[in-house]
């Protein structure tokens, strides 16, 4: 049975709140990527943010995981950085996160309108393997890669 835990250790949790989840099936590397863009927002501005990449209106910045990826309008004047997607499935389970980790601050009695996201942990999950029978007696690998997805609020 393994073992979890936060990747940050605070000193004084009184003034945090932490959530996390576990096999979310989104690529770790497309979840890091939302994860730096939210990081440092507050927490009504993440969900905000998230909401628009789900509508299509504005592109999350893909700086690690580039290649063969399309030029955006808009993203280069306000992240400095012109290469995004727009990952609706990874910005769905992060606004499932955001209400998580708002819930338990409402329930230390922290002000949830004054909560801003100090950390975004990604971590790899589990690959689920599989294999898809091609021609000619041939098989490709067909692996599902999920994540680990840890977020920690401080009321300012």
């Amino acid at each position: 049975m393994p073992r979890w835990s936060y990747s940050m250790k605070l000193r004084d949790e009184s003034e945090i709140a932490k959530a996390m989840m576990r096999n979310v099936p989104v690529h770790p590397k497309i979840m890091a990527e939302i994860a730096r863009a939210i990081s440092g927002m507050r927490v009504d501005e993440a969900r905000r943010f998230l909401r628009a990449v789900i509508e299509k209106r504005e592109a999350v910045p893909f700086r690690r995981a580039h290649r063969k990826q399309a030029h955006r309008r808009g993203l280069a004047d306000k992240w400095g950085w012109p290469v995004g997607r727009y990952p609706v499935k990874a910005a769905k389970y992060m606004i499932k996160l955001l209400d998580n980790v708002e819930s338990n601050a409402a329930n230390k009695n922290l002000d949830v309108e004054r909560l801003k996201i100090i950390q975004v942990g990604v971590h790899k999950g589990i690959t689920l393997k599989r294999w898809m029978p091609r021609a000619w007696g041939r098989a490709t690998p067909k692996n599902k890669t999920h994540s680990h997805v840890e977020i920690i609020v401080r009321e300012v």
